[in-house]
């Protein structure tokens, strides 16, 4: 299983939808990606393949981050699954 992590701006807590193949994971990556650049403010609307009853919505203009990560079973030492990382400048 795929997870797809988008950050949003001004939230704290990413959206996530998953997909089962490398294959439809790389096709929503891409799909996101061209909606960033376009820089107009469409809806992109997206299902989760894991939680069939699972669907969002968001403006394209608002999403400032994706990511592609593989649900293979095991986690970090923390627990915590692999996300964003940001070191703040002086």
């Amino acid at each position: 299983m795929f997870t797809i992590d988008l950050t949003i701006k001004n939230t704290a807590f990413p959206v996530t939808v998953q997909r089962k193949t490398a294959e439809d994971a790389e096709a929503v990556y891409q799909l996101i990606l061209a909606a960033m650049r376009s820089g107009n403010p469409d809806i992109v609307e997206l299902k989760c393949e894991g939680k069939t009853e699972k669907k969002v919505a968001v403006r394209a203009s608002e999403i400032s981050g994706v990511q592609i990560t593989q649900k293979d079973g095991v986690t970090t030492s923390s627990g915590r699954a692999p996300g964003f990382f940001a070191l703040a400048g002086e």
